[in-house]
């Protein structure tokens, strides 16, 4: 006996409706102010620097891992940024966005 069965034995006039909606519940704390995306060069190699995120340090983390594993590059976080190698801004841009964040570009 399964647990389909068991709940129909615990609950005979219950119908189960087709429609059961499951809403998915973002892992990262969205903010209202938009986060900074832009594009320096540290000892001659061009790098994207992200900041302006007021979440919990582990979240943003996590959203640096989602971002190097995206582009296939290298990257750190330090001191609340993110800093990926290369210049990435209009596709770390439209990640962004696609996640719910707001995103503003500086430098160039």
């Amino acid at each position: 006996m399964d647990l389909q069965d068991q709940l129909k034995n615990l609950f005979p006039d219950h119908t189960p409706s087709e429609t059961q909606e499951t809403v998915e519940k973002s892992t990262i704390w969205l903010q209202d102010e938009p986060m900074i995306c832009k594009y320096e060069k540290r000892k001659g190699k061009p790098t994207t620097i992200i900041e302006g995120y007021t979440g919990a340090t582990s979240d943003l983390k996590q959203l640096a891992k989602e971002i190097k594993k995206l582009l296939s590059v290298g990257g750190s976080f330090k001191n609340e940024q993110i800093i990926i190698q290369g210049d990435y801004r209009d596709k770390i841009m439209s990640f962004l966005k696609d996640k719910g964040f707001k995103v503003k570009r500086v430098g160039g």
